[in-house]
C-alpha cells in the first residue's frame, strides 16, 4: 500500500476503494493489515470539473478570512475544507480561543480588527450562551452568504498540477459524497495548516527546529533537529448538584503529584492546554498515535482529579465532552521570498511589504509535552510592541501563484511560535485572500504586488478600507472624499475631537491621543457632519466604530477567561444611528440601522449630490458617549 495519502490518491487514477477489515483485530493492526481494492470511478464516483479565479484550501480561521476577503473583493473563491465544519482549531470539534496580539497585558490596545473582529462581534453579541457549536455556525453563515464563494466541506486536497512552477489546478475527493474534483485556478492559498497543498504541489517547506548557527536566533535550539511543539487534546467538565463519580478506562494513564509540579490545575470547567504530546513524532503521519495517547492522558488527568484526593472540590464535577481531533501547533511551513525570525519579530521590522501584524509571546513548547514534567510546559518571551508581517512571507518561493496563511508561513520555528496563534493567522487570511483578489483583477502574481512600492501602497489601503489594521499605516486614500471635507458636530469632548474621523487612524494606536470622536449621549441628541465647498457625488458611506479594543474578545470555555469580557454587543458601539445627505436644503435619510452590534457598517445606496452629510447618533449599545473612529465617503 502507498505510504503517504498523496500517493494512495494518486494510485487510485479514476478509480476508488472500499476497505476490507479484518474482525477482532485491534485498531493499529487494521490499520496495518486492511486489503485495498479499486474501483472504476465511472462507477462509484462522480467526477467534477470546476473552474474559479482563487482556491483556498483549509476551512481555519485563516482560510475563512482569506476566502471572504477575496471574495468581498470581486474574485471567485472555491473554499475546501476537510471536515463537516469549519473553525479549525477554534471550531467545536477542537475548541481552543482564538488568541492574538492584544493577548499579553502590554499589548491590550492592539486586538485585530478586520474579518476576525466582524467574527468576534458578532458571535459576542448572538451567542450569549457561549456555545461553539453555534460559533461553526456562525462561521458557516459568513462564508455561505458570500454569493462569490463555493464552499466544499468534507473535502480533502490530495494532488495538484503543476506547469513551469505554475499551480494550474487542484484534485480533490469527498469520499462523504463520493465525488472527485478537478479545480483549474488562477491563484491557489494553503490555509491547511499542514501545508497540504504546498507539499502536493512540490512547493518548498520547513519542518522542525532550526538550530542557533542558521538564523543566528539566541531562542533557537543548539542544532537543528526535526521536533515540533505537540498536539493538545482539550475537554469540557460542568458542575452537578450531586457526587458524581468517575472510573477511568483501563488504558488511561497514571498521574501523580510530581507529574503536575509545573501544570497548575486550577479549575475543572475546561481542560488544559498544557495536556500536549507528539512533539518527537510527525504530527502530520503520526497523528493517529498522537490522538490515542492524548486519550489516554486526558482519561488519567481527570481521574487524578476526581480520585486522587487532591482535589475534593471536583467531588460534583463530571466530564461533559472530550475532544477526538488533537489541536495541532505545527507541522510544515511553507519557504516563502521572506523567513521571518526572531530578531525581526524583536525590533518590529518595517517590512516595505507588511501587510498584518502579531503580538502573541515567542512561546515555544517542550517537544515532549506533559511527559516532561521537569521542564516548564511552555517557554513564553513578551514584546514590548507588536511587529509586522510581510507580503513575501506569505506567498512560495517556487510556486509564485500559491499563497499561504495560518501556521504554513515561511517563518523560523522561533519567530512561528509567535505567528502561530488564531487571530494573527485570521489577518493573515484577510491580508492573502485580498492580494489574490487584487491580483485576480490586475493579472499579476503576489511577487508582482509585495516587489512595487506602488502596487503594495495600494494593497495597505484597500486592506484598511476593510477595517484590517496594520502599524505606522493611516488612510491616505485618494478616493475617500472625507479626507477633504470640514468636520462639525452638535458638541465633541476635549479628548474627542470631531476631528479626529478623518485623521487617518480608526482606532487608538498607543501614541497619547484620541482618535475618535466623542459627545455625551444626554441632553441633544448627538450628530457629526462632514461638509465640502463643493457638491460631491456619493454612493457609499461606511463608518468605524469603538469596539472596545482595550479588552479581550473571544469564545472561550474557560470561566476565568470573561472575567475582562464583556459577552453581548459591546457597550461601545453605536446601536442606532442615522446617515443623512442634505438635497436641495433638506435632510434625506440615505441608510439607517436600529440594532447595531459591528464595528465597521458599509452602507451603499443611490448616489446623491451633496455638500453635506450628517451621522445622526440615536443609541448606543450601553456606553454613556457617542462614540465614532473614522467616517469615510466615496462616489
Amino acid at each position: 500500500m502507498p505510504q503517504n495519502r498523496r500517493d494512495f490518491f494518486k494510485s487510485l487514477g479514476a478509480g476508488t476503494i472500499s476497505l476490507l477489515t479484518i474482525p477482532g483485530l485491534s485498531l493499529g493492526q487494521v490499520t496495518e493489515r486492511s486489503v485495498v481494492f479499486y474501483q472504476d470511478l465511472a462507477g462509484t464516483f462522480t467526477r467534477k470539473q470546476l473552474t474559479t479565479d482563487v482556491v483556498v484550501a483549509g476551512g481555519g480561521l485563516a482560510g475563512v478570512c482569506a476566502a471572504v476577503a477575496a471574495a468581498r473583493n470581486g474574485a471567485r473563491v472555491i473554499l475546501l475544507q476537510d471536515r463537516s465544519r469549519l473553525g479549525g482549531n477554534s471550531s467545536s470539534e477542537i475548541r481552543m480561543h482564538a488568541l492574538g496580539a492584544n493577548s499579553p497585558a502590554q499589548l491590550r490596545l492592539w486586538r485585530e480588527t478586520g474579518l476576525i473582529e466582524e467574527f468576534k462581534l458578532t458571535d459576542a453579541a448572538t451567542n450569549l450562551q457561549r456555545s461553539f457549536e453555534m460559533w461553526d455556525l456562525m462561521l458557516y453563515d459568513k462564508v455561505i452568504s458570500e454569493e462569490n464563494i463555493t464552499l466544499l466541506l468534507d473535502t480533502d486536497v490530495y494532488d495538484a498540477e503543476v506547469s513551469d512552477s505554475v499551480l494550474s489546478r487542484v484534485k480533490a475527493i469527498s469520499t462523504l459524497l463520493e465525488e472527485y474534483y478537478e479545480i483549474e485556478a488562477s491563484l491557489f492559498v494553503d490555509a491547511t495548516g499542514d501545508a497540504t497543498l504546498a507539499a502536493v504541489s512540490g512547493a518548498e517547506y520547513m519542518q522542525g527546529r532550526e538550530g542557533r548557527d542558521v538564523y543566528g536566533e539566541s531562542l533557537a535550539p543548539p542544532t537543528t533537529d526535526l521536533y515540533t511543539m505537540g498536539n493538545s487534546l482539550l475537554f469540557f467538565a460542568e458542575k452537578h448538584d450531586r457526587a458524581m463519580p468517575f472510573t477511568p478506562p483501563g488504558w488511561a494513564k497514571k498521574f501523580t503529584p510530581a507529574d503536575f509540579k509545573n501544570r497548575r490545575i486550577r479549575s475543572w470547567e475546561y481542560g488544559y492546554w498544557w495536556i500536549e504530546w507528539g512533539g518527537e513524532l510527525d504530527t502530520i503521519k503520526d497523528n493517529r498515535q498522537i490522538r490515542r495517547e492524548l486519550l489516554a492522558v486526558v482519561m488519567g488527568v481527570w481521574d487524578y482529579i476526581k480520585n486522587s484526593g487532591e482535589h475534593p472540590d471536583a467531588e460534583t464535577w463530571a466530564l461533559e465532552w472530550v475532544g477526538m481531533i488533537p489541536g495541532k501547533r505545527e507541522s510544515r511551513r511553507i519557504l516563502g521570498d521572506h523567513v521571518m525570525i526572531q530578531q525581526e519579530l524583536e525590533q518590529a521590522e518595517e517590512y516595505p511589504d507588511r501587510v498584518a501584524y502579531g503580538g502573541w509571546p515567542m512561546d515555544d513548547h517542550p517537544p515532549g509535552g506533559i511527559y516532561r514534567s521537569d521542564l516548564e510546559p511552555a517557554r513564553q518571551i513578551q514584546f514590548r510592541q507588536p511587529y509586522n508581517i510581510p507580503l513575501r512571507s506569505l506567498y512560495s518561493v517556487n510556486r509564485p501563484n500559491l499563497l499561504m496563511a495560518g501556521r504554513d508561513i515561511s517563518a523560523s520555528h522561533v519567530a512561528f511560535s509567535s505567528t502561530r496563534v488564531m487571530a494573527t493567522c485570521s489577518t493573515m487570511g484577510q491580508a492573502v485572500g485580498t492580494t489574490a483578489a487584487v491580483c485576480i483583477k490586475n493579472n499579476l502574481l503576489p511577487r508582482d504586488v509585495a516587489t512595487d512600492d506602488h502596487l503594495i501602497r495600494d494593497l495597505r489601503q484597500r486592506l484598511l478600507r476593510d477595517d484590517q489594521a496594520l502599524l505606522n499605516v493611516r488612510n491616505e486614500d485618494p478616493a475617500d472624499l472625507a479626507r477633504d471635507a470640514r468636520i462639525t458636530a452638535s458638541a465633541e469632548l476635549p479628548k474627542g475631537k470631531a476631528g479626529s474621523v478623518t485623521d487617518g487612524w480608526n482606532r487608538d494606536i498607543g501614541d497619547g491621543q484620541s482618535h475618535q470622536w466623542r459627545a455625551p449621549m444626554a441632553g441633544e441628541t448627538p450628530w457629526i457632519q462632514l461638509e465640502w465647498r463643493k457638491p460631491k457625488t456619493i454612493g457609499t458611506i461606511q463608518v468605524t466604530f469603538d469596539s472596545g479594543l482595550n479588552r479581550r474578545l473571544y469564545l472561550t470555555g474557560q470561566d476565568s477567561e470573561y472575567s475582562s469580557q464583556i459577552r453581548g454587543p459591546q457597550p461601545e458601539i453605536v446601536a442606532s444611528y442615522i446617515l443623512q445627505a442634505q438635497v436641495k436644503n433638506e435632510w434625506v435619510t440615505l441608510a439607517k440601522d436600529e440594532n447595531n452590534y459591528l464595528r465597521l457598517r458599509r452602507h451603499a445606496f443611490e448616489p446623491v449630490r451633496t455638500r453635506k452629510i450628517r451621522l445622526v447618533v440615536q443609541k448606543t449599545n450601553g456606553d454613556d458617549l457617542a462614540r465614532v473612529f473614522e467616517i469615510r465617503c466615496y462616489a
